[in-house]
């Protein structure tokens, strides 16, 4: 009896272990990540697999007619693909997507009417856009264009005189690439480059592209350092590599997103004579107006070159689908430059800008409350509203190859619609909002010629022969004005920021007829300047520039030899 129960107690103690082993068993077996078939689409094959193999993935199916895996994963190896640069978007097999998603809406080629000139096939293709700057992120969206093409054609680092890598544009093919090494540390010129030529699609299968000239070949030209710094012999470098280079690549567009204050005359300024060269070379120039406005006269370098596109800054006050509550940016440099030149051009949109930028580059570092802790970050400046431009321009020119930089200048004026009241008065002066807010749309499809830096000669300019004062004056209350040949006077502002609720875009004003602030004339027979210079005969001001005799550069800026004068990426400002 005694064995029988002992018996029965071996028996029920095994069928109890047993069950505890098949519970932990069990509870082993409902931890293990299960794995589940998915369809990882992205840009390119080899980057996918590597991924995929990176992540631990196991890879079932090459679906390359829609360029995509089939891949056998678990939740955790999905977290990493969901991340990763090179995967578009990631879907459960025979359901929908249920973890990836397109790049984020980006307002502004919506805002210039870019989107509907994508609609129509005009994307910027075959126009080359450089963009001197603090370096280049290496990115899809950036090395390649909307139908997946090589486009990112060349990386040139001007402060350490190297080329990185490069293919000329007639050399390209549909599996052509370059070794780009991501040697932007600061982040300022990966966002502006984004901004203007980036190809993601926020739209899903109605695409909708992020940037404003998606299929325009990119050239990266890095010439300030991880704290937006740079000398001036870097960037006049910089300047001539991409004027040397000019037919290699295409570069119709160049982008300078920084800006210094004047020393000098503009034509005595070596960086300004490098721009002015790249103009007369048959190169668009836009540069920035700068960031330290609202006040008058506060245009930077190369800014305040009479040729070149200035772009200025205007916010939509975070409603990008209305634009009667627009207003300028607050920190948008304003003119005249102190040459008697209306500055800024045209304005863009520069508030709260989304772009690409990594975490680890010094501005996402310094202001990391605006990073989504993935590829993009939201900036403010007038950098930005140089980039929307410099888009802009490559739409323009990829439609007409035969237009002049004095062209499409012309075209950007007078397509802009400026910000009036209900009143239908201007809401803001030229001098802070030149002509007005550019319109891609218009500009493309206008036929105006003729309108942009009359009565200059950039020739002659260059050569030191001649040199030219715009029509601004300032009177002894401090009020800008247009000064007449004839005599009259066409007050312009009294240098106050207008600050409001918001303001109408107007499809034209008055002054769209005349662009009188387009003309220069030359310095008067007779006016002594601090180095004994005597400059040509020309236009006689009748008052002379009554700020002239304020220069903080009166007795002449000694440059020095080596230019190790410096200029800087544009200045951080708050989010507008």
């Amino acid at each position: 009896m005694l064995n029988i129960l002992k018996r029965e107690r071996i028996i029920t103690l095994s069928l109890v272990f047993s069950l505890l082993v098949w519970a932990a068993w069990g509870a082993m077996i409902t931890d293990k990540p299960v794995n589940q078939a998915y369809i990882i689409q992205g840009y390119e094959m080899s980057d996918l697999k590597a991924a995929v193999k990176a992540a631990g993935g196991e890879i079932t199916h090459e679906l390359g007619i829609i360029n995509a895996l089939g891949v056998n994963i678990n939740n955790t190896e999905l977290q990493t693909l969901k991340v990763h640069e090179g995967v578009r978007r990631v879907l459960a097999d025979h359901t929908a997507t249920v973890a990836g998603k397109p790049a984020p809406e980006t307002f502004y080629p919506s805002s210039v009417g870019a989107d509907r000139l994508h609609d129509e096939g005009i994307t910027g293709t075959g126009v080359g856009v450089a963009v001197l700057d603090t370096g280049i992120q290496s990115h899809v969206m950036l090395n390649k264009d909307i139908d997946g093409w090589w486009r990112h054609v060349a990386q040139y680092d001007a402060i350490n005189d190297s080329m990185l890598d490069s293919i000329p544009v007639a050399e390209l093919t549909n599996s052509s690439g370059l070794n780009i090494d991501t040697n932007d540390e600061n982040g300022h010129g990966a966002h502006v480059s984004s901004i203007a030529l980036s190809s993601a699609n926020t739209g899903g299968r109605d695409p909708k592209f992020s940037g404003v000239a998606p299929d325009a070949y990119l050239i990266s030209v890095k010439a300030f350092k991880a704290d937006g710094s740079g000398t001036y012999l870097d960037v006049i470098r910089g300047i001539d590599w991409v004027v040397a280079n000019k037919d290699l690549y295409n570069i119709r567009v160049m982008n300078l997103s920084f800006s210094t204050p004047p020393r000098s005359y503009y034509w005595e300024d070596p960086l300004n004579q490098a721009v002015m060269a790249a103009w007369e070379a048959g190169i668009v120039v836009v540069a920035s107006a700068g960031n330290t406005g609202p006040d008058p006269m506060t245009i930077g370098v190369p800014g305040n070159v009479p040729y070149v596109i200035t772009a200025g800054a205007m916010t939509d006050n975070y409603t990008p689908g209305a634009s009667d509550d627009d207003t300028m940016a607050s920190f948008s440099a304003a003119g005249p430059t102190y040459e008697g030149f209306v500055k800024p051009d045209i304005v863009a949109p520069g508030g709260h800008m989304l772009g690409l930028m990594r975490a680890d580059m010094q501005i996402a570092i310094d202001h990391p409350e605006f990073h989504d802790g993935a590829n993009y970050f939201e900036m403010s400046g007038t950098s930005q509203s140089a980039a929307v431009v410099s888009g802009v321009v490559a739409l323009v020119v990829s439609a007409d190859q035969s237009l002049s930089p004095d062209d499409v200048k012309c075209r950007l004026i007078d397509s802009a619609r400026p910000a009036v009241t209900a009143m239908g008065e201007l809401a803001y002066s030229p001098l802070q909002q030149g002509a007005g807010m550019i319109d891609a749309y218009a500009a493309v499809y206008s036929n105006a010629t003729g309108c942009a830096n009359r009565g200059l000669n950039i020739s002659q300019d260059l050569d030191d022969v001649e040199h030219y004062g715009g029509p601004v004056n300032q009177d002894e209350q401090g009020n800008f004005y247009l000064m007449d040949p004839d005599g009259g006077h066409y007050a312009l502002w009294d240098g106050a920021f207008a600050r409001g609720d918001g303001y109408l875009w107007s499809d034209g004003y008055l002054w769209s007829d005349g662009y009188l602030w387009s003309d220069g004339y030359l310095w008067s027979d007779g006016y002594l300047w601090s180095d004994g210079y005597l400059w040509s005969d020309g236009y006689l001001w009748s008052d002379g520039y009554l700020w002239s005799d304020g220069y903080l550069w009166s007795d002449g800026y000694l440059w020095s030899d080596s230019l190790t004068e410096t200029a800087t990426v544009n200045v951080w400002v708050p989010q507008e």
